[in-house]
């Protein structure tokens, strides 16, 4: 919703400020809805930040984050201004009530896995003991991922 590039920035401005240095970013890639598919494109990034907080902190900040950009949880999958996941913390797996880490579906997104595999395609994911490159060749999802010029 809204003007998508202006609202990464300000998600990356956001997390430098309150989370930590981010250390690399990807491209930034547009992909079709998903979930609810009748709504506009959404264009995704991953981001790798070193922050000096715990999961269980992190995700209330991330949280606080799209709270403050006006982002409101009203549909699953629907249209929403901005939306941030820990994918992984690590090699940590956390599981909570609101919070799983890695995160539960990203070896099924292609929207996820190449920007992921952009900075990191050595990465092991803790309990698929599988690298992003690996997962990414192996998703069944055949979504269109398109990058974005710069």
């Amino acid at each position: 919703m809204g003007n998508r590039a202006e609202n990464l920035q300000m998600a990356r401005q956001f997390i430098q400020e309150k989370i930590g240095l981010i250390c690399s970013e990807s491209s930034i890639y547009e992909t079709a809805a998903w979930g609810i598919t009748e709504q506009n494109a959404f264009l995704n990034q991953v981001i790798e930040v070193e922050t000096r907080f715990l999961p269980k902190d992190l995700i209330k900040i991330i949280l606080e984050i799209e709270e403050t950009m006006g982002r409101k949880r009203e549909i699953k999958w629907g249209p929403r201004l901005i939306d941030i996941d820990i994918l992984y913390f690590e090699d940590v797996v956390v599981k909570m009530k609101k919070l799983i880490i890695p995160h539960p579906f990203l070896q099924e997104r292609r929207f996820v896995l190449i920007p992921l595999v952009e900075i990191s395609p050595n990465f092991i994911h803790p309990k698929l003991k599988k690298t992003n490159t690996e997962l990414l060749k192996e998703c069944a999802d055949e979504s269109l991922v398109l990058k974005k010029n710069e």
